[in-house]
């Protein structure tokens, strides 16, 4: 198993940091809609369909919501005067109401979810909520000062990528040693209060080193340690919402497709949560 872990990860990082940082921008964002589809093939068996083919039918659906937004915006109008497109700004906005609903799901579950819990369609919702702002965020930072910068978006998406990593590492690492408080024992019996803030302590080195490196004013350097730490807070919860619908579905796993680590959503959903609530704190605040 382990190996199968090391090998896996040897061939998917390298490739996503190459598709980070140097596909054409209109490339880019086909190929996170590829994923995002994938993802939503997982969501599915999460939602109680676990037939392949109303899993390839929402695998579908997803894909051509995203087809549906690339056609829509062009890829030069992502950001005009320095300015997010209206549409996909708006999404971004539902994303941030749907993580708090998210939040009060795991903080109330298993009472009041019967509503939910019995409808695949209902669960399939939540599915879009969560999969589809995540295209948006992705693409909306990679697009971020591209005409000037290439590079630009990409280290923001490094960025949320290194403090949610950053998290996960300190999380494990302090949850394990000094671990005594469950956060949600009910959804995810393995995190605890006292891993979360490990993790948040954690990611605050990434944090300061990017105030360093862009050298933010220091007034404003209150604003992005808000921003990190908010973002690597509801990355937990990307997690947790996560576990619940897997509990839901009776399974551990969403899926088998990466030889080793599971699922394709086991692996990104804390940067579910991350990605478009950081992409609308930065839109709204940084940018």
């Amino acid at each position: 198993m382990l190996k199968q872990r090391i090998i896996t990860a040897l061939i998917l990082a390298p490739l996503a940091i190459l598709a980070i940082l140097f596909l054409p921008l209109n490339a880019f964002q086909y190929v996170i809609a590829g994923v995002i589809a994938l993802g939503g093939y997982e969501w599915a068996n999460m939602s109680g369909l676990p037939k392949r083919p109303h899993k390839i039918a929402f695998l579908f659906v997803l894909l051509a919501l995203c087809l549906g937004l690339i056609g829509l915006v062009d890829t030069n109008m992502i950001w005009y005067q320095g300015k997010l497109n209206s549409l996909y700004h708006w999404i971004l906005s539902v994303a941030c109401l749907w993580w708090l609903v998210s939040l009060a799901m795991i903080i109330a579950y298993p009472r009041y979810s019967k509503f939910w819990q019995k409808s695949w369609m209902i669960r399939c919702l939540f599915g879009v909520l969560t999969l589809i702002p995540t295209w948006v965020a992705v693409v909306s930072l990679r697009a971020s000062l591209y005409d000037v910068d290439a590079f630009y978006g990409a280290s923001l998406i490094f960025y949320v990528l290194g403090i949610v990593w950053a998290a996960d590492i300190g999380a494990f690492f302090v949850g394990v040693k000094f671990g005594r408080h469950k956060l949600r024992p009910n959804v995810s019996p393995g995190k605890t209060f006292e891993g979360l803030f490990g993790g948040v302590m954690a990611s605050f080195a990434i944090i300061a080193f990017a105030a360093l490196h862009y050298q933010v004013e220091s007034s404003r350097i209150w604003l992005h340690l808000l921003i990190g730490g908010l973002t690597v807070g509801v990355s937990a919860l990307g997690d947790l919402n996560e576990s619940m619908f897997k509990r839901c579905a009776g399974i551990k796993d969403s899926g088998r497709i990466l030889p080793g680590h599971g699922g394709l959503l086991d692996r990104i959903d804390s940067l579910t949560a991350a990605f478009p609530v950081f992409a609308y704190c930065y839109v709204t605040w940084m940018a």
